[in-house]
């Protein structure tokens, strides 16, 4: 008779998984025959698994992933494509989040970079971080408009406290003077405190020559290039028909 009272009870308290599982177990015969504790842990698991699900929702939707289905179970590793299966594994448990290191992922046009980029960007969701995509010239436009509308402090910070920034396609289009000082401002606030991906067709030993200005270019290199996980990949284009998609 007390069912109501609690299933109430639980609403109220919006522990909404654990009155549905409990709810459930009512109905259930088997679960009589099992212990409080069992059947208590049952509730707490459902509740957290519901709300764990909710958490990681909100997490991808936030970072706006350009694949938003890419994950780390789906990205293939072979020798053609010279991604080591340890590499993928060590960056798999987001160590490289946590001791705010930079991934830079290199390779011709269709080799898989955004895939790969945006699976590591998914598996920090699922682990607790924030993360958030950006294409390299999106993110110079967002930038641009930030200065002219006065926003540019605000919009740095936001970028400054995301725990890993997606920046996709960098050097696929000639650097003007204030994207190069942008670019350096977006870095420096996320050196040693955060963690940064970023993606290019450029080979990264080719970037100070790209960024051109050397002083700026020493700058930004030295926080980027310095101690990055580097991977290259190599093969066909997976965009072909006959190909994976990962």
């Amino acid at each position: 008779m007390l069912k109501e009272p609690t299933l109430e009870r639980l609403q109220a308290l919006r522990l909404l998984a654990m009155a549905a599982a409990w709810d459930e177990q009512q109905r259930q015969a088997e679960v009589q025959s099992m212990t409080f504790d069992e059947r208590f842990a049952l509730l707490v698991e459902a509740e957290w698994v519901a709300r764990e699900t909710k958490r990681v929702g909100r997490a991808l939707k936030e970072a706006k992933l350009r694949i938003s289905q890419a994950c780390i179970e789906g990205v293939e590793c072979s020798a053609r494509r010279e991604l080591d299966k340890a590499v993928l594994r060590q960056l798999g448990t987001c160590r490289w989040i946590e001791e705010h290191h930079t991934v830079l992922i290199s390779g011709a046009t269709g080799t898989g970079k955004t895939y790969l980029a945006c699976a590591l960007a998914n598996q920090a969701c699922r682990k607790g971080h924030r993360a958030a995509y950006r294409r390299a010239p999106r993110l110079f436009d967002e930038l641009r408009l930030a200065r002219a509308d006065g926003t540019f402090p605000r919009v740095l910070a936001r970028f400054a406290r995301l725990d890993v920034l997606v920046i996709d396609d960098f050097a696929i289009a000639p650097i003007s003077d204030t994207e190069r000082r942008d670019l350096l401002e977006v870095l420096e606030d996320r050196h040693g405190s955060r963690a940064t991906i970023m993606t290019s067709q450029l080979d990264p030993k080719h970037w100070h020559d790209y960024l051109a200005d050397p002083t700026t270019a020493d700058a930004i290199c030295d926080r980027v290039l310095h101690a990055a996980h580097r991977i290259a990949l190599k093969g066909p284009s997976r965009r072909k028909p006959e190909a994976p998609t990962s």
